[in-house]
């Protein structure tokens, strides 16, 4: 009997460099909460949540990058431990809802794994709302997922 073998290849997205410059941004509409995400259903029918924020910004920004447009704008926010909860709602035109789909942590004062990952790497598309969930320093950071067992 021939051997079997099996490799597991990690891929790696590379980031086109995009030239400020020249590349005209996008409006991001970016929507906050305290200690939790919105839920979807206020995202339905034309409506959004009421505390938008509009960034503009490219598709090579990082999350640590717009973590610190958020602080600038919210000084509650620029307490050492503060964590930022990025999720990014999107259309799901099969059955006309919303859906919401997480992309990243990052945490105010420490370095994470999340911090240099792009909107381009979390697939964000232009018309996408982006969702951050702000934990203060004095409550539980957000806890890892649980992915479902099907």
């Amino acid at each position: 009997m021939a051997n079997v073998e099996s490799m597991i290849v990690e891929e790696k997205t590379q980031v086109k460099q995009i030239d400020r410059e020249k590349t005209c941004p996008l409006l991001l509409r970016v929507f906050c909460s305290t200690g939790r995400h919105h839920s979807v259903s206020e995202y339905m029918f034309g409506n959004v949540p009421t505390n938008e924020l509009q960034i503009y910004t490219w598709q090579d920004a990082t999350l640590h990058e717009l973590t610190s447009l958020v602080r600038d704008v919210n000084p509650d926010t620029r307490k050492k431990g503060t964590y930022f909860d990025f999720a990014v709602v999107y259309p799901n035109f099969r059955n006309n809802h919303f859906q919401m789909r997480e992309i990243g942590v990052t945490c105010t004062g420490q370095k994470g794994i999340d911090d240099n990952k792009t909107l381009a790497q979390a697939k964000f598309s232009i018309g996408d709302f982006l969702d951050i969930s702000i934990t203060p320093p004095n409550r539980l950071p957000p806890t890892a997922r649980r992915q479902r067992p099907y």
